[in-house]
């Protein structure tokens, strides 16, 4: 009998332990096997939401088949505390194990509304988007002219939604001036810019933004980004170069921002600056004159008068020989690498070349050449 009884408990053992493994397996089965999502979705993970939460608003919108064997697997995977914040998207049949990874890796969120604030040379504007889960393509639902349109109230509900991601992006070229104005103008951020800060010392980027982040502190963010930037090309630069500090740097690069917008033409224009201060010879840019007609507020809006290219004002470098006293925008990195190792050449003169582009020349006669060949074109294009 108790040798019966003793066989009896071992098949219920075994029998038992066969379950428990072929749980085991089918569990693990369906955590890291194809998922029944039909399509790609967007998931929206609120902030402070427990794993519970995610894993049954995951089963309602059909991405796992079940609630538990999601959990467990975060949990052995040693990924339950890891649950970040924002809106991701989860691929047609992706696994529990890849939603889990999606969810508890980056913290950046992968779709949804996306928000980018840009300002820029003649303008600032917002533009709202969405991301289609489904195609990976952003769908534009707003583009908004600050200081031009309202901002419609959907748009302030988008911007109230804990899961859009904002961005602040800054042109190359832009001044202080419209930096702080538009900052000003942004309906997503709070506190007070007393002062404008010094021309040229914020970075031309792409700033990424909290819901009533503090002005003030995003301004001193582009600043220290435009700090290390200045710093580290100024460490690497060309030998022999006619500034004495980084801010003279800093100006000269300004310059170069707005003579042109060719990226590969930067170290070229730069060479002729560099050149002409080299040799005594006044810079002779009209950037430099008009930012001392408006002061960085604003464009110009037309060409320069005969009477304010006389007129002697600091940053007038037809009248002044030498740099202005401080830049005329703010560059970009590419345009103070330009600044600091510029081309070797021997060009002192660039004219338009109605490419979009200049026409670069050593001499005076190869200069005057090329105005003639860029004043037919003009004359050409306004018979047209």
């Amino acid at each position: 009998m108790a040798r019966s009884i003793a066989s009896n408990a071992l098949t219920i053992f075994v029998v038992l332990l066969l379950g428990v493994a072929s749980a085991v397996i089918w569990g693990n089965r369906e955590y890291s096997g194809s998922g029944p999502l039909a399509e790609a979705i967007c998931v929206q993970v609120p902030t402070g939401a427990s794993l519970g939460s995610v894993s049954q608003a995951l089963k309602a919108q059909g991405a796992i088949s079940s609630p538990t064997i999601f959990r467990l697997g975060a949990e052995y995977s040693k990924r339950s505390d890891l649950l970040k914040a924002g809106s991701f998207v989860v691929p047609a049949h992706a696994s529990m194990e890849e939603i889990i990874l999606a969810i508890t890796a980056s913290g950046r969120s992968t779709c949804g509304t996306e928000v980018n604030y840009r300002i820029g040379v003649a303008m600032a504007d917002m533009i709202v988007r969405d991301l289609d889960p489904a195609t990976q393509k952003y769908e534009e639902v707003a583009d908004i002219d600050i200081g031009v349109d309202p901002v419609p109230a959907e748009v302030l509900d988008i911007l109230a939604e804990p899961s859009t991601r904002i961005r602040v992006t800054l042109a190359e070229g832009v001044t202080s001036w419209q930096v702080v104005e538009a900052l000003k103008a942004a309906p997503f951020l709070s506190g007070e810019l007393a002062t404008v800060p010094a021309e040229g010392a914020l970075a031309p980027d792409s700033y990424e933004v909290g819901r009533n982040a503090d002005r003030a502190a995003l301004v001193a963010q582009m600043e220290t980004r435009q700090a290390d930037i200045l710093g580290d090309l100024w460490a690497a630069r060309a030998p022999g170069l006619p500034y004495e500090t980084p801010d003279e740097a800093l100006t000269m690069a300004s310059i170069v921002e707005k003579e042109t917008g060719v990226a590969e033409e930067r170290p070229l224009v730069a060479s002729v600056f560099v050149n002409r201060l080299e040799q005594g010879m006044r810079l002779q840019t009209d950037p430099t004159v008009i930012y001392g007609v408006t002061g960085g507020k604003g464009v110009l809006g037309r060409g320069l008068r005969q009477s304010e290219l006389a007129k002697a004002t600091p940053y007038n470098t037809y009248v002044n020989r030498g740099l202005p006293p401080t830049p005329i925008a703010n560059p970009g990195r590419a345009s103070i690498a330009a600044a600091l190792n510029p081309a070797e050449s021997d060009y002192l003169f660039f004219v338009a070349d109605g490419s979009g582009g200049h026409a670069f020349a050593a001499t005076l006669v190869e200069h005057n050449a090329n105005v003639n060949r860029w004043r037919a074109i003009e004359a050409q294009r306004a018979n047209q």
